[in-house]
C-alpha cells in the first residue's frame, strides 16, 4: 500500500501568469515565496510553497502527496507500474523548481495529474500573507472523477485513504486525522474541482466574504457549514475557472476504531446545513 503523509502542494497551468499572480497576492491572501520565468510559487504555510502557478494549459494541473522517503517512493512506483500505471521520474531540474528531494508523475484512473514527492522543503521564514485572510495552511483539494467507485478504490486500497463520509455517492477521504484531504465528485472529466486553505476562525471566512464579494470575485457557495466535516466555509472562483475555498474549524478524527463513515444526501443540505445553495456544478448532482 502507498503511504501518503498528506498534501504537498497544487500546480497549476494557466495563459495569464501576471493576472493569476495578482489574484493569488491580492485576492487569495497568499505569500510569493519564488518567481522564475514563466512560474510563480507562493507560500501559506510553513513549507516552501503550496500552490505553485506556471505558463501553460489550464488543464495541466497536477496535486502532490509527500510519501517518507526515496525507499517508500520507489515502492510506490513500482507498485503503480505493476497495476498499469505510466511512472515517470522527475529530472534534478524538476525536482528543484518543486522544492522537493525527488518525485514521480503519473494520472489517476480518471486521469488526474498526481506527483508523489519526498523530502518537501520547509521554510525558515514565517508565511506572512499580503492580506488579514488569516490562513493557516492549504489543506485539501476536490477531484473530478469519471468513476467514483472506481476511483474511491484506487485510494483506499492502492493508497492508504479511508473514507470519512459520503455526500450522494461523492467520498471524502482522509490520509490523516483531518477529516478529509481529497474529495471524489463526479464528474465528466478530469481536473481539480476545487482548492482549500484554512484559516483560524469563522471571523475570517466572514471577513473575506466581505472583502471579496467588494472587489466583484464570484461567490460561488456559501458563507455556509458543512455538516459533514463541520467547517465553517466559503467557495469563490479564481483564475482560469478553479474554485478556491477557505473554511475554519474541520473536524479532526483521532479514533480509527471507534468512527464510522456516515452518508449525507446529495441536496443543499447534505452540503450546508445553513442552507446556503451552490453554485458549483459538481455540489448540485
Amino acid at each position: 500500500m502507498i503511504r501518503l503523509l498528506n498534501v504537498s502542494y497544487v500546480r497549476l497551468g494557466t495563459r495569464d501568469l501576471d493576472g493569476a499572480t495578482r489574484f493569488a497576492v491580492d485576492y487569495l491572501g497568499l505569500e510569493i515565496s519564488e518567481q522564475r520565468k514563466g512560474t510563480a510559487c507562493f507560500k501559506s504555510d510553513a513549507r516552501e510553497h503550496t500552490l505553485c502557478y506556471f505558463e501553460g494549459n489550464p488543464a495541466d494541473q497536477a496535486i502532490a502527496f509527500e510519501v517518507r522517503n526515496k525507499d517508500d517512493l520507489d515502492a510506490a512506483a513500482s507498485e503503480l507500474e505493476r497495476l498499469g500505471h505510466a511512472v515517470r521520474a522527475g529530472t534534478e531540474s524538476e525536482a528543484a523548481a518543486r522544492s522537493v528531494k525527488g518525485f514521480i508523475a503519473f494520472k489517476d484512473p480518471s486521469g488526474n495529474g498526481i506527483e508523489l514527492v519526498y523530502r518537501p522543503a520547509h521554510s525558515s521564514r514565517c508565511y506572512h500573507g499580503s492580506r488579514d485572510a488569516g490562513i493557516t495552511g492549504f489543506s485539501h483539494v476536490g477531484l473530478c472523477s469519471s468513476d467514483v467507485i472506481r476511483d474511491e478504490r484506487f485510494w483506499t486500497h492502492v493508497c492508504n485513504a479511508r473514507v470519512s463520509d459520503r455526500i450522494g455517492d461523492a467520498p471524502l477521504l482522509r490520509i490523516d486525522e483531518v477529516h478529509h484531504s481529497i474529495a471524489l465528485f463526479p464528474s465528466a472529466g478530469a481536473g481539480i474541482q476545487h482548492i482549500n486553505h484554512q484559516v483560524e476562525t469563522g471571523d475570517d471566512v466572514m471577513r473575506s466574504y466581505h472583502f471579496l464579494k467588494e472587489r466583484g470575485i464570484p461567490i460561488t457557495f456559501g458563507p455556509g457549514r458543512h455538516p459533514s466535516s463541520s467547517a465553517r466555509f466559503l467557495y469563490f472562483g479564481g483564475p482560469d475557472g478553479m474554485v478556491f475555498e477557505y473554511s475554519s474549524g474541520v473536524k479532526s478524527i483521532a479514533d480509527e476504531l471507534l468512527y464510522r463513515e456516515r452518508q449525507f444526501p446529495s441536496n443543499p443540505s447534505g452540503f450546508c446545513q445553513w442552507g446556503a445553495k451552490s453554485d458549483i456544478p459538481q455540489f448540485q448532482k
